[in-house]
């Protein structure tokens, strides 16, 4: 159209000054052949710019019109395709917490198999001890009758020479409120050496399970983090049941993150807390760690 337009304006200025020459007054005989022929060519010419600009006019039309379809369809792929990112976001996402679910949900599996061989393993341990007590009420056999140093028979009814006693355990409630005494107090080592043998004396008693937490959390204090992940891994394993047993994971995670290179294992320790025990304190304290760390938590 801009193109057009100048030369439609200098037609029209010519067509103006034909008829301007036509009106002028001239001979009565008629309008010279000249100027019919010029009248002509200009009507001629404005006729084909009229048809020129109708074909520009019907282009343009159909440019604007494709230029809308394609922006169109640009907006569809676009809308396409951050749908797609969404549902694939969405997917992974889904995928993630499906896979921690099942982990949980293995892991907690895991546990009362642990928890269950435990018992078994208390059980057993108690049918030994009263198998014990019944061998103990059992009358001993009475020692044949030796003569006396001088050959004489033994007087009846006199008490016949035995072993000395054996060592007896320490009494357990005692020992195990002297560690705790003595933990309190910052008296590692000695605490430690009660801890062990409430452990050694009473290995399946549940004060051996809380004994196993104090022994990780003096490692822990000492910055000996493998042998902490040890005695709270003996809390997990052995005593799944104890109270303790979300504090054990709690600490036993945060000794991994301390160790740098079980930084994951660590991470992976704190969103099976929250998992196992959502509504305890130390969920709650593995929670806020994670989110320190900048680490996503997958709601179960």
């Amino acid at each position: 159209m801009q193109t057009v337009s100048p030369l439609r304006n200098r037609i029209l200025t010519v067509t103006a000054l034909v008829f301007l020459l036509v009106s002028m007054p001239r001979p009565a005989h008629a309008a010279s052949k000249e100027i019919i022929e010029l009248q002509t060519q200009v009507q001629q010419l404005l006729d084909q710019v009229q048809r020129l600009q109708s074909t520009i006019d019907a282009r343009m039309g159909i440019l604007q019109h494709l230029a809308e379809q394609t922006a169109d369809d640009a907006n569809r792929v676009t809308a396409t395709v951050t749908a797609l990112q969404q549902k694939l976001n969405t997917q992974g996402d889904s995928v993630s917490g499906k896979m921690d679910t099942v982990s949980g949900q293995v892991q907690s599996l895991n546990d009362s198999v642990d928890e269950l061989k435990t018992r078994i393993a208390k059980l057993d341990k108690t049918m030994q001890e009263m198998q014990a007590q019944l061998q103990a009420l059992q009358p001993p056999a009475a020692p044949a009758p030796t003569a006396n140093p001088d050959g004489s028979a033994p007087t009846p009814g006199a008490p016949a020479a035995g072993p000395a006693a054996s060592n007896q355990a320490p009494p357990m409630q005692e020992t195990f409120q002297a560690g705790l005494r003595d933990y309190n107090a910052a008296k590692y080592d000695v605490a430690a050496g009660e801890f062990q043998d409430v452990i050694h004396y009473y290995p399946m008693d549940d004060l051996a399970g809380q004994a196993y937490f104090y022994l990780g959390e003096i490692a822990f204090h000492n910055q000996r983090y493998t042998d902490a992940v040890k005695a709270y891994n003996s809390v997990l394993e052995g005593f799944a049941g104890s109270s303790r047993a979300p504090a054990a994971q709690l600490r036993k995670g945060l000794a991994m993150l301390a160790m740098k290179d079980r930084k994951d294992a660590g991470i992976h320790e704190l969103r099976l807390l929250i998992q196992r025990h959502p509504q305890t304190p130390e969920a709650a304290q593995a929670r806020a760690k994670l989110n320190a760390l900048g680490v996503k938590i997958v709601a179960k």
